[in-house]
Formats: structure tokens, C-alpha cells, sequence
């Protein structure tokens, strides 16, 4: 899944789209707890590719009243009467980690970014299942039966992953067999 961009005076046909879908994950962090990050931006990297590992003024805390207008962002924080504001010229959507990067229209050399806690994965941990592949088109489906959770988890590999799989598993066979 792409990054969702908005630019300000940009003449694209999803601009407008964009900053719909933008300012409405905005304005659902209300109550939400955020993680505010401040960094100079690198010439030779993208936004992504900054060290976003937490550093000394980064703030976590509640979302209260995020709202945009015009090309300002506006929030308050927990305890705080006053309204916050942020000015921009681009902002960046990461919708699968759930991150905002927002690049202020005062300082073009800085980029905030604003998200969600990590993704956390769910694990399910099955013991012993039954295992077989399935055909399905140009995939195969590894499929994970345990009986005794009544639970079935279905893999759709494509070619190159059923490849790695494969490449794993004589691995951890020879590991095995010392």
C-alpha cells in the first residue's frame, strides 16, 4: 500500500482526494495516544528512511480536538487550554503504519512525524498442526490445521515465497541433522 500525498498548490486530480483521506485519519486520533517526532530532513533520504528510533524531545500523549482547516493543523494536548496550530505545505500518509508526516510550510527543512503506537502483530502459536499445500492458480496455499484450538490458517505463497519456504525448511533440517 502507497503513501497518500497532499501538496499544497499541487494540480493532480487525487490532491483534493488525498487531503479528504488525510484530513479524516486527522481527525479520528481524538483520544488517541500519539507519538510526536521531530526531524531534519536529509537530502539523499526519504522521510521513511530518517532514524525514527525515539530521541530525547519526542512527546507521546493524548490527541485532544484534532482538526484541519485550511492547511493548518490544529490539536491540543491533555491538560493544555490551548490550541496548538501547525501550518503546511505537504503532508503524508502512511496508512499501513499509521503514520502522518507533515512537512511545516515555516521550516521546509523539518518534517514531523505523527503516529500511532508500533503495529503490534497478532500472534497465534499452533502446536503440531496438520500442514498441506493447496493449488490456486499460479499460488499454492499453505494450509495450518489445529485440531485442537479449532482454528485453520490459510498462506497464499507466491512462487518466490514458496521458494524461500522451501529454502528454510532444508535449512532447518540441516540444522537438525547437525
Amino acid at each position: 500500500m502507497q503513501n497518500i500525498i497532499w501538496q499544497y498548490g499541487a494540480s493532480h486530480p487525487e490532491n483534493a482526494n488525498n487531503f479528504a483521506t488525510i484530513s479524516q485519519w486527522w481527525s479520528q486520533l481524538v483520544g488517541k495516544e500519539i507519538s510526536w517526532q521531530q526531524r531534519l530532513l536529509s537530502q539523499t533520504e526519504e522521510v521513511e528512511q530518517l532514524n525514527w528510533e525515539p530521541q530525547r524531545f519526542d512527546e507521546k500523549f493524548v490527541m485532544k480536538a484534532p482538526e484541519i482547516r485550511g492547511t493548518t493543523l490544529y490539536w491540543h494536548k491533555p491538560d493544555s487550554p490551548q490550541e496548538r496550530n501547525i501550518t503546511v505545505h505537504k503532508l503524508e500518509l502512511n496508512p499501513l503504519r499509521q503514520c502522518l508526516y507533515a512537512f511545516p510550510m515555516s521550516q521546509k527543512e523539518v518534517v514531523l512525524r505523527i503516529s500511532l503506537p508500533e503495529v503490534k502483530y497478532q500472534k497465534l502459536a499452533l502446536k503440531d498442526p496438520k500442514v498441506t499445500i493447496v493449488p490456486d492458480g499460479n499460488h499454492q496455499v499453505l494450509v495450518m490445521r489445529d485440531e485442537s484450538l479449532l482454528v485453520e490458517v490459510k498462506v497464499v505463497l507466491s512462487p518466490e515465497s514458496l521458494s524461500q519456504l522451501k529454502q528454510l525448511l532444508v535449512f532447518s533440517q540441516s540444522m537438525i541433522d547437525g
